[in-house]
């Protein structure tokens, strides 16, 4: 068994403030020296598809609300909003290192590094890494050697590249991370039984050399009575870090589907393209 699946909400670490609520998993928690959070949909002030806490900032939704949103979170984890760094992510595999360089340019260069970017990485304190999803899985990770966190957004088509173990590898010859080391936290996102796909995904997963031929068969089922197939993104994921020297004790998986707790969490197939996205987000305390 890879990690521990949490079964629902009251299995996570449910914080509020104010009238925010986020969640924390119980595995990453443990590490007093960083923090780590998941956004629900409560204690935001956007709208409609959007209500209420909206971290999207590519989702369409009133720019002036997501800034109010992001004050919101800014304020309750204590990280400037500045420092909140989210990529403009397109389902790439393009990993970007968080540096003191990165961190000296204005706000108009860093938006022009940050496009095509699907996961950060930094060693940085203080600076909070973060991804966006609503269905896709959200990556959080650590390594308690060298003090680097990274965030990875691993969609479909970023998991069948390979964003995940690309974003370990990075870690490791960036940063000299002793893979092993490594704690991951798979975040929610869409589960195996609600993430219906077409035969020509079945084929990217196949052709892409990822994973063994029983691998394969481990993350991806037809449905007996539909005839349609189904991929476990959770499990795709958890097999690709394993690959690359992640430890299965040290992977958590959430167990939270955002397609069937919609009312907790944004959902892209469940509430439309043209609607909120969870942020997923993880930094080093300030020494």
């Amino acid at each position: 068994m890879i990690g521990k699946k949490m079964k629902n909400m009251k299995n996570l670490n449910p914080q509020k403030h104010n009238d925010i609520e986020v969640l924390q998993l119980p595995g990453m928690s443990r590490y007093c020296n960083i923090s780590h959070f998941i956004t629900t949909r409560h204690g935001g002030v956007s709208k409609d598809a959007y209500a209420s806490l909206n971290m999207g900032l590519y989702s369409g939704d009133d720019e002036e609300l997501i800034c109010r949103n992001y004050d919101l979170l800014s304020g309750y984890i204590g990280v400037d909003k500045g420092n909140i760094i989210v990529p403009h992510q397109t389902h790439g595999t393009e990993v970007f290192a968080v540096d003191e360089h990165f961190l000296s340019l204005d706000a108009a260069d860093r938006q022009k590094l940050l496009y095509g970017v699907d996961a950060l990485v930094t060693d940085v304190p203080g600076i909070c890494v973060s991804v966006l999803t609503a269905d896709c899985v959200p990556v959080l990770l650590y390594a308690p050697d060298k003090e680097v966190v990274a965030a990875v957004h691993a969609g479909w088509r970023g998991t069948v590249k390979g964003i995940v173990g690309k974003t370990v590898s990075v870690m490791v010859d960036r940063y000299g991370v002793d893979a092993s080391c490594v704690i991951a936290a798979i975040c929610p996102s869409i589960s195996l039984p609600s993430f219906e796909v077409g035969d020509e995904v079945l084929t990217a997963f196949a052709e892409s050399g990822l994973w063994t031929e029983s691998e394969l068969k481990e993350i991806s089922i037809r449905n007996a009575i539909t005839g349609k197939a189904h991929i476990d993104l959770w499990k795709a994921n958890s097999l690709q870090m394993l690959h690359y020297g992640v430890r299965a004790e040290n992977i958590e998986v959430s167990g939270i589907c955002t397609y069937t707790d919609n009312q907790n969490f944004f959902s892209a197939r469940r509430l439309g393209i043209n609607s909120g996205r969870i942020m997923s987000g993880i930094f080093i305390k300030d020494r």
